[in-house]
């Protein structure tokens, strides 16, 4: 009897805490991240794709506690916010440039100059931002479809979205 009574309470707990922890996530707003265009006559090389996975996948290291971000939108979230941009202008760098006359600075590095912007669900821009991406410095990782700028461009976008001020009222920031 006693048995039976521990797996029913057991089970009972278990119950509450996913329910608990769902309707927290239903709580928190979610991103849904689109690929980002780029302006006609602007050579871009980089898949757009491998890009916005970049930059889910950092909201999800950086920031789950804070948002929910997905490449569409969930159906059952009244909170959703959309994050669309375009790359504006591309700059391959020049690497002979970077390591002989940068020595730290941003010459020679190459660099994207990015808009981008969330909109709510009624369509309405809530957060709006151009910034430039570079290179990291002494960090010459080529991701396959993403080139030099994948974490660069998924870091900078995570962190203006902190700024955004999505998240509800009384929830705390990281």
């Amino acid at each position: 009897m006693f048995k039976l009574l521990f797996v029913i309470s057991m089970s009972c707990a278990c119950v509450v805490t996913f329910g608990l922890v769902a309707a927290s996530a239903q709580d928190k707003p979610a991103v849904v991240v689109h690929a980002f265009t780029v302006l006609p006559g602007v050579d871009f090389p980089y898949d757009m794709k491998s890009l916005q996975s970049q930059v889910i996948e950092e909201l999800k290291t950086k920031d789950s506690d804070q948002f929910n971000a997905a490449s569409d939108a969930p159906p059952t979230l009244a909170n959703v916010y959309i994050l669309d941009g375009e790359v504006l202008e591309w700059h391959k760098g020049n690497v002979a440039e970077r390591m002989i006359i940068a020595m730290g600075s941003v010459a020679g590095r190459e660099n994207a100059k990015i808009h981008f912007w969330l909109t709510d669900k009624d369509g309405k821009k809530v957060y709006e931002q151009t910034d430039i991406i570079r290179q990291l410095f002494m960090r010459n990782l080529h991701e396959k479809n993403s080139g030099l700028l994948a974490q660069p461009f998924a870091d900078k976008i995570v962190e203006r979205l902190k700024e955004a001020k999505m998240m509800p009222e009384g929830a705390a920031a990281k």
